[in-house]
């Protein structure tokens, strides 16, 4: 009984007299430290006779073979959750009262468990006793690089019975199975928004949170949490210090390596459950349901515009506070986005790295090669409500849904003039102020219109890239084309409301209303050219 006081006096006390040999560790117990000296040998003394796993403790053996046994005696009141061991459940239970009695000495940060305050605390020291044979480099814990050994082997232990898909880890695993499920448990108490795991939570909390305590040194942004300032910093060192292993193209965090991987295996984890579309990233995932539904619950107090993600309001707020936070290296010139300032950039340069594997065509973005693509498939996915007509993309729709409305807001100041989209009316103002600031670097003519300087270019190149599928003739526009395909086909759209005669140009029908209105479109010289087509 006395010896029983004595070690339990220690836990007031802190002391620990018995020290390990091999790592300087101390415990209050001899039977701690005898435990403990296993961790340094291989040695596995105690066998399950189930599936032969060996583990270095009795205690341990004994908590593995209630895997076997599914017995799980000890029940949380709170929700009645079951757990195999006493101390599992006491961990569970401060999930509800939200206990920390683990401080840290440094920084007064508080854990529920000891063992993860262990490791909080090598952050401070430095320590990472941990290191890969393959590489050299050090962690932390066991645990850590375990899962780092697997980057070298590749192996995957992990793995999902629903798809047949591998893991590297039971947490990448869990997340990847929360796909599956529609079941969302992770609830916002501010806004009652509902997440899949409490990561997202977390971060999802911090757009309630204004407060922005952290601030880099470098150029005094401020970010709402550490993790979000340590990214930061990454781009004024310019470490980038996770590399791919197919094409050697570095990352600064982990986390942005994982995603740029699944562009070389194609892998697609993340599921919509309403169209079964899948997606490389939970956000992703996240903005492409967002279609599913009209909701766009983030507005700008400026403009009252209504945007689907945060992301989306913070780069339109750039807007109405003329933030301009990328420069361009070359030259100076400010952007929104970092978008922008590469795509910029590659005018410096002429890096045309996106190409077409149809027609050998290139491109500096990624977008317009993937629009380009669908001249080669025909494809056409955005209909217009109004008439059926398809369209590329979704500007092209926009652009063309103002054709059924009459009106025109954007009015010339000089001529009145009205127009029914806004870059009409800026390309309308050059006819006065006579700039044309696209030349040819061939004839050094100057051209109004960037359209019409690549038009203008296929006279150097002789490209003709639009084709009839009728008798395979090229031609330069597809303006062209499609007058020509008019020759295929007796249909003439184009009706005069004077006499009713009808025309396959809508040139023609303009020829020809002047015969009614007496106008002579040529002077000093006759022309019946077009007087009986």
């Amino acid at each position: 009984m006395e010896q029983h006081l004595v070690v339990h006096l220690r836990t007031c006390s802190e002391e620990q007299p018995y020290k390990c040999t091999e790592c300087d560790k101390a415990f209050k117990t001899p039977q701690s430290l005898k435990q403990h000296q296993i961790t340094h040998t291989d040695e596995r003394p105690y066998q399950c006779t189930e599936c032969h796993k060996a583990f270095k403790s009795k205690c341990a053996l004994t908590v593995h073979q209630q895997i076997h046994s599914g017995v799980k005696p000890y029940t949380c009141t709170e929700c009645a959750k079951a757990f195999r061991t006493k101390e599992k459940l006491t961990v569970h239970q401060r999930a509800h009262t939200d206990e920390r009695p683990y401080k840290c000495t440094e920084c007064q940060k508080a854990f529920k468990v000891k063992c993860v305050l262990t490791v909080h605390q090598q952050i401070h020291s430095g320590v990472k006793p941990y290191t890969c044979a393959e590489c050299g480099k050090a962690f932390s814990t066991k645990a850590y690089l375990t899962v780092h050994q697997r980057t070298h082997t590749d192996k995957k232990p992990q793995v999902c019975t629903k798809r047949d898909q591998f893991f590297k880890t039971e947490m990448n695993l869990k997340l990847h199975q929360s796909s599956h499920s529609a079941e969302r448990s992770f609830k916002c108490t501010e806004c009652g928004k509902a997440f899949r795991t409490k990561p997202n939570l977390k971060q999802h909390q911090l757009t309630h949170i204004h407060e922005r305590p952290y601030q880099c040194t470098e150029c005094q942004k401020a970010f709402k949490s550490k993790c979000a300032l340590r990214v930061h910093q990454q781009i004024h060192s310019l470490v980038k210090p996770y590399t791919c292993t197919e094409c050697a193209k570095a990352f600064s965090t982990k986390a942005c390596l994982m995603v740029h991987q699944r562009t070389h295996t194609d892998e697609k984890p993340h599921v919509c459950t309403k169209c079964d579309r899948f997606y490389k990233t939970e956000i992703n995932l996240m903005q492409h349901q967002s279609t599913h539904s009209n909701e766009r619950p983030f507005k700008c107090r400026e403009c009252y515009k209504a945007f689907r993600t945060i992301k989306c309001l913070k780069l339109h707020q750039r807007i109405h506070n003329r933030e301009k936070p990328y420069n361009c290296t070359e030259c100076g010139r400010a952007f929104r986005t970092s978008g922008e300032v590469m795509e910029h950039q590659r005018r410096h340069f002429e890096e045309r790295p996106f190409k077409c594997t149809e027609c050998d065509k290139s491109f500096k973005v990624k977008q317009r090669l993937m629009l380009h693509l669908r001249t080669h498939t025909q494809d056409k996915p955005y209909k217009c409500t109004e008439c059926d007509k398809a369209f590329r993309s979704y500007n092209y729709l926009i652009r063309h849904r103002v054709t059924h409305s009459m009106e025109r807001p954007y009015e010339c100041s000089k001529c009145d003039k009205t127009f029914k989209v806004k870059q009409l009316l800026m390309l309308h103002w050059r006819i006065h102020t006579g700039e044309k600031p696209f030349k040819c670097m061939v004839c050094e003519k100057d051209f109004q219109t960037k359209g019409n300087l690549v038009t203008h270019q296929r006279i150097h190149t002789g490209e003709k890239p639009y084709s009839c599928t009728e008798c395979d003739k090229t031609f330069r526009t597809g303006g062209e084309l499609r007058m020509h395909q008019t020759t295929h086909s007796d249909e003439r759209p184009y009706k005069c409301i004077q006499c009713g005669k009808a025309f396959k140009r809508i040139s023609v029908l303009i020829l020809h209303q002047k015969i009614h209105t007496g106008e002579k479109s040529y002077t000093g010289m006759e022309c019946d050219k077009f007087s009986n087509k």
